[in-house]
């Protein structure tokens, strides 16, 4: 069990097959247009394309179809991501280490504070570190994560005769559930004042059946006494030292029920055009937050992905809207619960911390 592999698992260099794709992905798309032209040709080159980058939406109010079809194509070229430089700004990180470290911000919470009503970042797919642009949300190994400030983790799992390894889709993450495990046990011995709450599903399998499986993997790799094993929510002081399983999957209770939180996962970003739609989603579920019942754990995911927007361009989006959002309510006594990002960045993750 220690040794848990994947079946079948794809190992293939980073961001080099899910480009060569998404090249070839334009170029057919690009053809179909051209094949499109006859049609519009007596049309182009007489109306005016606007283009706003504020918005990410192309204005093509009066443009013909073939003009639309073609101010959406540069639009999917610039998700393509075919960069390879890393980027590290205030809001969006997708270099190999955080530009600095917070690992126990939870100490100066007081014990009496319900769980509820605690401010914390968390990732998105948080081991999709490999598969190419498609496939990967983070940039940072799960210590560095968890020392950078990071208190929620999203963990998938294939389930294959016993073993749980990590993916993200089809992508093997070359890890397995026992790494991550361990590393949270880790974290929590060297800091005890803080916890970690970990959303886990089953993914890249259907066997609807992992509850012994992830039972087995706690014992081997961690300790039964470092979950919370109760419903309800704890207060801060109940939940330092613990690992607060958020199940999303049948079995008997392991810790809370991830449904029983107030979650937007609004993830389907087909393309650029559509990452302001995104943001209202993510805008919405902040605002309530902050007035809505705080008897629950408010959840909002900030990341995003469609076939032409992958991660990390809609991240590169999305992130600094939102560090513009928190930086305009720096001061005021707002509780936003969980908000959840690909790529985040140092200060980003700080100013979220900050909230508390």
């Amino acid at each position: 069990m220690g040794s848990a592999t994947s079946t079948s698992p794809i190992n293939m260099p980073p961001h080099s097959f899910t480009q060569s794709v998404s090249v070839s992905l334009l170029l057919a798309v690009f053809l179909w247009l051209q094949g499109c032209q006859a049609e519009d040709s007596h049309l182009l080159g007489s109306v005016p394309i606007n283009i706003t980058e504020e918005s990410d939406m192309a204005s093509t109010k009066g443009v013909p179809r073939m003009g639309k079809m073609l101010i959406e194509l540069m639009t999917l070229l610039g998700a393509v991501g075919l960069s390879n430089s890393a980027i590290q700004r205030p809001d969006y990180d997708d270099t190999a280490a955080p530009e600095f470290l917070n690992p126990s911000w939870m100490a100066d919470l007081p014990d009496s504070r319900p769980l509820s009503e605690v401010t914390m970042p968390g990732t998105h797919n948080t081991m999709a570190i490999y598969g190419g642009a498609l496939a990967e949300c983070q940039s940072w190994s799960l210590a560095s994560q968890l020392r950078a400030g990071v208190r929620f983790l999203d963990v998938r799992v294939r389930h294959v005769r016993g073993n749980l390894t990590i993916h993200h889709g089809v992508s093997y993450q070359r890890a397995h559930f026992g790494d991550v495990l361990e590393g949270v046990a880790d974290f929590l011995r060297e800091y005890p004042s803080e916890m970690v709450l970990m959303r886990l599903k089953e993914e890249f399998s259907e066997t609807f059946d992992i509850y012994g499986a992830v039972v087995s993997y706690i014992h081997l790799y961690a300790d039964w006494d470092l979950l919370w094993h109760s419903r309800l929510m704890p207060t801060v002081g109940q939940a330092r030292g613990k690992l607060i399983v958020l199940q999303d999957f049948g079995g008997p209770d392991l810790g809370m029920r991830y449904s029983s939180l107030d979650i937007a996962d609004d993830w389907k970003v087909p393309t650029l055009l559509h990452v302001a739609e995104k943001w209202q989603s993510v805008h919405e579920h902040l605002e309530t937050a902050h007035v809505g019942n705080k008897a629950y754990i408010f959840l909002t995911y900030g990341s995003g992905a469609g076939i032409f927007a992958y991660p990390n361009a809609i991240a590169q989006r999305i992130n600094a809207r939102l560090y513009d959002y928190l930086m305009a309510l720096m001061g005021q006594n707002r509780r936003f619960g969980i908000i959840t990002m690909d790529f985040p960045a140092s200060p980003l993750l700080q100013m979220i911390i900050n909230f508390n």
